[in-house]
């Protein structure tokens, strides 16, 4: 914007005398002289493109509207004009599809791993930036930095910190006098024999995706695994224990397969979640990640959070301490800064509370301040008391062969000695695969 400048110049003063004119002073008229100056122009935005790979579609208007806030606050502040590609596959999927494009050269700028499942390879291959220098690092709850940290570094972001076990409706619970949740099989037994009696189904079954079914083998192998079988997952990786030693873990799979809702495999974690807000079962062997679905299908639902009951020894039901998605920076991509900054806008101290509170997570960092969740304080007191486990480290091909394995173990189109060979040869596979 140009700038104008006005400058009037002083005349002389005449005279009466007749020699006034030449001795009076004869400077310019008074006149205006205008001087225009022209600032330089605003530098124009740079423009960076992110590509965002993240698989949990449920979130994505959260996240769209979060990246909208991360954008503006980019351009104000250092202007850059961001465009972000954001793709949120189906988890059925998304493994397999990051795993391709990481394979061939074609990484997103960021993406999700699973603390527990994925770091460990992951970053054996590269794939993983180090980030133990970036702000949103020194926030971390310990025990959440603990869980994404590798070979003493901090490879990825935390989002989903989780104390899990099973879902179960409080209101029907009550209505069959059921007054705390089962920790022993044969409580558990009892207590679905009440909720029969009162003509209200024990269990939702969602089995339309498989990594649903598959939450039932994880919560029955970590709490029978921590307290009977401590060396159970360093017996395997060496080739001297067999899913054999841990067959326990079909007892309270079948008693919840008995016992479930009609034609589950038309059932997945969408309709899972209105049926269960609904009062279609009483317990549903599915994490707190699904509260938001929940709520949304019906606000007015108490729900609590339950260990599985693994035996008769009530130390076997557990409550599933693990961190789960997080996010990751490529090393390979061109925008690292943006990248960074986006990854660290997460965390942000003034906006990721309104966010993680959106979505339902945990907090796990000291920025955060808002409330945790009534299911959340529950499992937190088994967790006070000693009755949780952190994710055991299975071989990721053996967690998905574990999912296809249980849709053929309800159809019956398995047995349970079939499940129990497929699984010891699938893992002896991905020891060998990922040279332990």
């Amino acid at each position: 914007m140009g700038l104008t400048l006005l400058g009037a110049a002083l005349a002389g003063c005449g005279s009466n005398s007749s020699t006034s004119a030449s001795t009076s002073g004869s400077g310019p008229k008074a006149s205006d002289t205008t001087a225009k100056t022209e600032a330089p122009a605003p530098a124009a935005a740079k423009k960076v493109e992110l590509k965002v790979f993240m698989g949990v579609p449920r979130f994505k208007d959260q996240f769209d509207k979060y990246f909208e806030q991360f954008k503006a606050k980019e351009k104000a502040e250092k202007n850059i004009d961001v465009s972000i590609q954001l793709e949120m596959p189906n988890p059925e999927q998304a493994l397999q599809l990051l795993k391709t494009r990481l394979a061939s050269n074609d990484a997103p700028d960021l993406f999700q791993v699973h603390a527990v499942a994925d770091i460990p390879s992951f970053y054996k291959a590269g794939y993983l930036s180090d980030l133990s220098d970036q702000p949103f690092v020194g926030s971390l709850f310990d025990n959440v930095k603990k869980t994404v940290t590798y070979d003493g570094k901090v490879v990825a972001l935390p989002l989903e910190s989780l104390e899990w076990g099973y879902l179960y409706n409080k209101k029907l619970f009550s209505d069959a006098g059921i007054s705390a949740p089962p920790l022993t099989l044969d409580e558990m037994k009892a207590d679905i024999d009440k909720l029969k009696a009162k003509k209200i189904t024990p269990f939702e079954l969602s089995f339309q995706e498989s990594w649903i079914p598959q939450l039932m083998t994880a919560l029955s192998l970590g709490g029978l695994v921590t307290s009977e079988h401590p060396d159970w997952i360093q017996k395997m990786n060496a080739g001297q224990a067999s899913y054999k030693d841990v067959e326990g873990i079909f007892n309270i799979i079948d008693l919840i397969m008995q016992n479930g809702t009609d034609k589950p495999f038309e059932v997945g974690s969408a309709q899972g979640s209105t049926d269960f807000a609904n009062g279609k079962a009483a317990m549903w062997v599915q994490g707190p990640w699904q509260a938001e679905a929940i709520l949304k299908a019906n606000p007015n639902i108490q729900f609590g959070v339950a260990p599985l009951p693994v035996s008769n020894d009530p130390k076997g039901a557990m409550i599933n301490l693990s961190t789960s998605t997080s996010l990751a920076v490529s090393p390979t991509t061109k925008n690292k800064d943006v990248a960074l900054d986006l990854l660290n806008y997460i965390l942000d101290p003034k906006d990721s509370s309104a966010l993680f509170e959106q979505l339902k997570f945990n907090p796990v960092s000291k920025v955060h301040t808002y409330k945790s969740y009534p299911w959340i304080d529950e499992a937190m007191t088994y967790v006070s008391q000693g009755k949780a486990y952190q994710d055991l480290p299975v071989p990721q091909a053996v967690t998905d062969e574990q999912a296809k394995m249980l849709q053929s173990y309800y159809a019956k189109s398995i047995t349970k000695d079939g499940f129990i060979k497929d699984l010891d040869k699938t893992w002896a596979n991905a020891v060998k695969a990922e040279g332990k």
